[in-house]
């Protein structure tokens, strides 16, 4: 399985902490037909989708991109010791598979210089914390952590009437020890990082972009999720907070970077994940980058 990747002057490390079938694709993506799922199986299958329990298979990663400046974290996945009580494989969870997959790209935690946030589900936001002594503190002692100000309002006003676990443990800690940036989703870091607004999927999700003088290479958080996704950019996912907007974002992203160099690394595709997206009849198709 691959996991590191170079593009120009940066190195791109994937940090998988799960990889799996996650849940029934027909719930996953509701406007999907079992027509249109059996006539895709071919290609689909196994690697997107597990036949045998009817499950779309996902990835759960990070990203870690290595640039002269600074080492980024782009997400930070699910974490430990997390409340998730509809997710057994997520709940309270304590294996080390994310933390021994940033050893292996040579990296610990006092080495992130920053932490992005393409928005704030709690498979994004769950090692930005970690539990000491009964109380969450920030992982990455060094790093400042980046959200979007405006999806940081919507969740936070959402949390006050009814408390999320993921806002509790992995986001308000953080604003709290005053390590948090609220940005706009159009901020640039850098001249090698900057952020790319791709709502729908939440209110104020983004992409990130790395590379200077262009993008060598996006992360596109969640506005998409399955390759079934790029082929029928239409199919919404459950909880897109907009499905139309996510229809448009997902579409728009898809022609800006088809036929580019631009290395384009998803966050829930199946292994490798990474690749450069295609044309493929009124859809598109990641051709995963040779390993």
């Amino acid at each position: 399985m691959r996991t590191s990747f170079s593009v120009d002057d940066m190195t791109i490390h994937r940090i998988v902490e799960q990889e799996s079938g996650f849940t029934p694709m027909l719930d996953f993506l509701p406007t999907l037909s079992k027509e249109t799922l059996g006539e895709n199986l071919g290609w689909l299958a196994p690697g997107g989708y597990d036949s045998a329990s009817g499950n779309v298979v996902l990835c759960f990663q990070s990203y870690v991109v290595k640039t002269p400046h600074h080492n980024i974290l782009v997400d930070s996945c699910i974490g430990n010791d997390k409340n998730f009580p509809l997710r057994p494989a997520w709940n309270k969870k304590s294996d080390s598979n994310w933390m021994t997959a940033l050893k292996a790209a040579d990296l610990g935690v006092e080495d992130i210089d920053f932490v992005m946030c393409t928005h704030l589900h709690g498979d994004h936001v769950g090692w930005n914390t970690r539990l000491e002594n009964g109380r969450w503190v920030p992982t990455f002692p060094k790093a400042r952590y980046l959200f979007s100000r405006k999806e940081y309002t919507y969740w936070s006003e959402i949390h006050r009437k009814t408390p999320l676990d993921q806002i509790t443990d992995s986001v308000l800690p953080i604003i709290e020890a005053n390590r948090a940036e609220l940005v706009t989703s159009d901020h640039a870091l850098n001249d090698h990082i900057r952020l790319s607004p791709t709502p729908g999927h939440t209110p104020d999700h983004f992409a990130v972009c790395a590379g200077k003088g262009g993008d060598a290479a996006v992360f596109t958080g969640d506005l998409i999720h399955s390759p079934i996704q790029a082929r029928y950019p239409e199919l919404v996912m459950r909880v897109d907070t907009d499905r139309d907007q996510a229809v448009r974002t997902r579409r728009n992203f898809l022609e800006r970077y088809c036929d580019t160099e631009t290395l384009c690394c998803t966050m829930h595709f199946p292994s490798p994940s990474v690749g450069h997206i295609k044309r493929w009849g009124d859809g598109f198709r990641l051709e995963y980058a040779n390993a």
